[in-house]
């Protein structure tokens, strides 16, 4: 079935000789109460590839997400979804009420009706079948962020997209998560989109980093840092080979207005600012 460029899914764009992305953006705003969002964004997702959007609080990133989902609407610009996209959605929060007798098969199939041993097998996939029927008020915050990503795989997804998936884990869980992140997009070949709540330190499989502040600040791939004495000493080699640093090369800077203000010599136009 063809997407809005009319090129099957899954198949490969003849016109740029490369694999179709799972979703691309161009010039995409969100205006709400007289402010940009986010604005002039441009982006993809290739098959396989991980994404790492990173930024300061309030700069958009949940914004962009929920845009390029086709959650909210946008108010500039265009986003292109594959057709008949698989996404698999974990959410930067679920308050789940502890009162509520709810068990974890219960959560997995809230929304979306699956067998057991589908769920059985996600929940494997993210290594915490044993507690398929255990009490969601009991589970510690890295059970919890693995129920949620076993949520999303029951969807099949072609595209993985986590907002900050490693909240409320602390450092030897994110390194744990990151890794199976990385493993999901190995075994699935899914496209993952993530936002990091941390502004330098990034998945070690990120194949590109954007750095977001209501407009794409700068772009880049991350450095292996699983070398650095200091880090191995500090973290030991099994953290370090999850984590990488991304290194920012912005040619300006944010006024408490978001207006942006650029560095003495600058020339480069930015349209990220408000109006």
């Amino acid at each position: 079935m063809p997407d809005s460029r009319g090129v099957p899914q899954g198949a490969v764009d003849i016109r740029s000789k490369r694999p179709a992305a799972l979703v691309s953006a161009t010039g995409l705003g969100v205006r709400r109460g007289g402010h940009w969002l986010i604005r002039n964004i441009a982006l993809d997702v290739m098959p396989g590839e991980v994404v790492t959007v990173i930024g300061p609080n309030g700069g958009g990133k949940t914004t962009l997400l929920r845009a390029l989902l086709g959650l909210i609407r946008p108010t500039a610009g265009t986003v292109r979804r594959q057709a008949d996209l698989r996404v698999g959605y974990v959410p930067q929060r679920l308050t789940i009420d502890r009162v509520l007798p709810l068990t974890v098969h219960r959560l997995m199939t809230l929304t979306v009706r699956r067998p057991r041993q589908a769920v059985e097998t996600a929940l494997g996939e993210t290594g915490i079948a044993d507690l398929i029927d255990h009490r969601v008020e009991t589970l510690s915050g890295g059970e919890f962020q693995r129920v949620m990503l076993a949520r999303a795989l029951l969807m099949e997804p072609d595209l993985l997209v986590l907002d900050e998936p490693v909240q409320g884990v602390d450092f030897a869980g994110e390194a744990d998560l990151y890794g199976l992140i990385a493993e999901i997009r190995n075994r699935h070949g899914c496209g993952v989109l993530m936002v990091s709540h941390d502004l330098h330190v990034v998945m070690a499989s990120t194949d590109r980093v954007l750095c977001l502040n209501r407009h794409l600040c700068c772009a880049g791939q991350p450095h292996d840092i699983s070398r650095h004495p200091e880090y191995l000493r500090l973290f030991g080699p099994r953290a370090a080979q999850a984590y990488a640093v991304y290194e920012h090369h912005h040619d300006h800077a944010h006024a408490l207005s978001g207006e942006v203000v650029r560095f003495p010599g600058c020339d480069h136009d930015h349209q990220g600012q408000d109006e």
